[in-house]
């Protein structure tokens, strides 16, 4: 199978920090990869080494069959998570500017500019200059920019964010229409539910380090179902008791219920009857298994303080990065 990128060994330090720890990573053409983990993990400077910005210490990379990404630069697109415009320009002329670097600059480059654009709400914005631009708007730009050549391979680094629930979904959907265009597609993001939702492939990294690089349906299969989520009949009940079942291992409290971990190896069916026997249940639900739960059971060491740590600074992050 031909790959996209290919990644050997490779490791990047700065100073006593190793950001990038002998990352081995294979995406085939075609691929729709998640590339996911917490803030600091290595995944933007991964990317950056991808994109040549950056230069390994040790190790090998070759991009689209070519010794690097400068070798391959019209047949890439990258949105980068700095976002950058050139601010004094109108959004038509450096939406035609960016083509032209691609080498996109055929008789239908203004059809294609205006289709582009139609397509993810900013009809209209031509002639605004990009600092006019609301951020949620930049960000459009910027993708269609990231597209508007056809590329091969195209890179996203955090695409969604501070982005509006409908943008969010508009850019979800323009980034499917990319592969299935067949375009090869990595999605770098630390909210892991996006990941999950849009990706085939996943790759988890922490500290540097891959720890998990395989499809989405297998990961899904290989770690069984654990949590359920209770809402009990009484709002007011007292649901202390929960956690005394044999099959439990903890209940944490979240909106509307509780979220109840089950202890590795128990029968999620005999769990949920006995928990329905303890406290009459409005909802009771076997949820399958997330990214996050996945990511948190490799990486936290079975110490329910490890988990907390790490579950609150995922979820701070997304908050700093909420729109506005």
């Amino acid at each position: 199978m031909e790959t996209a990128i290919r990644m050997t060994g490779v490791t990047k330090t700065f100073g006593a920090l190793t950001a990038v720890d002998d990352l081995d990573l294979e995406v085939p053409r075609g691929g729709l990869y998640g590339f996911i983990g917490p803030n600091g993990a290595g995944k933007t400077t991964t990317i950056r080494i991808v994109m040549s910005i950056l230069f390994p210490d040790a190790g090998a990379v070759s991009i689209l069959g070519r010794a690097s990404a400068l070798e391959a630069k019209d047949r890439i697109g990258y949105l980068p998570e700095e976002r950058g415009l050139y601010k004094r320009m109108k959004v038509r002329a450096f939406l035609r500017f960016m083509a032209r670097l691609k080498g996109a600059d055929g008789p239908d480059l203004d059809r294609r500019i205006s289709a582009a654009l139609e397509r993810v709400g900013l009809t209209g914005v031509e002639n605004k200059r990009c600092n006019e631009l609301s951020k949620g708007m930049s960000q459009k730009v910027q993708l269609v920019a990231a597209t508007i050549h056809g590329p091969d391979l195209l890179i996203l680094d955090e695409p969604f964010s501070g982005l509006d629930p409908v943008s969010t979904r508009m850019l979800r959907d323009l980034i499917l229409e990319e592969h299935a265009r067949g375009a090869t597609i990595l999605f770098s993001t630390h909210v892991m539910p996006q990941a999950e939702e849009i990706c085939r492939h996943i790759v988890m990294v922490h500290e540097g380090r891959k720890v998990l690089d395989d499809a989405l349906d297998d990961i899904r299969s290989r770690y069984d179902p654990r949590s359920i989520q209770f809402e009990p009949l009484d709002p007011a009940a007292d649901t202390a008791a929960l956690g005394a079942i044999p099959e439990v291992e903890r209940v944490r409290d979240v909106e509307r219920g509780s979220e109840i971990l089950l202890r590795e190896g128990t029968d999620p069916a005999a769990a949920m009857r006995r928990i329905m026997e303890t406290a009459p249940a409005a909802r009771i639900e076997l949820t399958r298994p997330r990214l996050e739960d996945v990511f948190i059971g490799i990486v936290a060491g079975g110490t329910s303080d490890d988990e907390d740590r790490l579950r609150a600074a995922l979820r701070d992050r997304e908050a700093e990065e909420a729109p506005a």
